[in-house]
């Protein structure tokens, strides 16, 4: 190999590295030694607690969502990755399936949890989290039955089935496993409040906001009288408590 191909090289694999890099983390110490049951070759492989603990620092208000799917002797899992747990169901970075049936090695392993840490694992490999190691998010290997009549379809090193992400639908129902539960500070409620539209036909195109300092009374109407909507409704009566606070200050 000529110097400029090491040196390519070296640069690829630096960049591929730097991939989700946070700052005082390094996945590496956390990978373990993985042997292939097929090929007996050894490999490193990053376990999927590390790769959510990985993803959580990146994304903080990150979201992981899963459907199971019931099948013929087994379990079919999807893994959806989202930066953000506001982020619309279509919107995701990375995307998994995996399908998993009773191993009879370890009776004790749940096949629908098995699915759905496969195919977590996966999908948080496939946005970068855990793709600087040969194998990722598997605890131990078996193929899957081809129940689904798969045979042919590109598969990992363990038998789960990666799809295209165009496959899925946004009308599928995903539970989320793991979103966390951001409380708004009083000031962030009362910003939010403000940039709500008016429903007021007076007032199109303006916000509560906005109205308060125009028609207070207007305001008032829409915190004690208006039926359109709660969400509405709710922030203009914030409004006006933090109006009558202010007169009384």
């Amino acid at each position: 190999m000529s110097q400029n191909n090491s040196n390519d090289k070296a640069t690829m694999m630096a960049l591929i590295e730097n991939i989700n890099k946070v700052d005082g983390f390094d996945p590496a110490p956390f990978a373990v030694d993985f042997t292939d049951l097929n090929s007996q070759e050894t490999r490193k492989r990053l376990p999927v607690m590390i790769q959510m603990a990985w993803f959580r620092l990146k994304y903080p208000e990150g979201r992981i969502a899963v459907s199971v799917t019931p099948a013929k002797d087994c379990f079919v899992a999807t893994a959806r990755v989202y930066p953000n747990y506001k982020d619309p169901v279509d919107c995701f970075l990375a995307e998994a399936t995996a399908s998993r049936g009773l191993c009879e090695d370890k009776p004790s392993v749940s096949p629908r949890e098995w699915a759905q840490t496969a195919a977590v694992g996966i999908a948080l490999r496939n946005a970068g989290f855990g793709l600087q190691f040969a194998m990722a998010g598997e605890d131990f290997e078996q193929v899957a039955p081809d129940e689904l009549g798969l045979m042919g379809t590109p598969q990992t090193e363990s038998g789960a089935v990666v799809t295209n992400t165009a496959a899925a639908t946004a009308e599928e129902e995903y539970t989320v496993i793991e979103e966390p539960k951001k409380e708004l500070t009083y000031e962030e409620r009362l910003n939010n409040a403000m940039m709500v539209p008016c429903p007021i036909a007076k007032y199109n195109g303006k916000t509560l906001g906005e109205v308060l300092r125009e028609d207070p009374k207007a305001l008032k109407w829409v915190a004690e009288k208006f039926t359109g909507s709660e969400e509405i409704k709710a922030a203009a009566q914030l409004i006006c408590e933090y109006a009558l606070q202010q007169a009384s200050a």
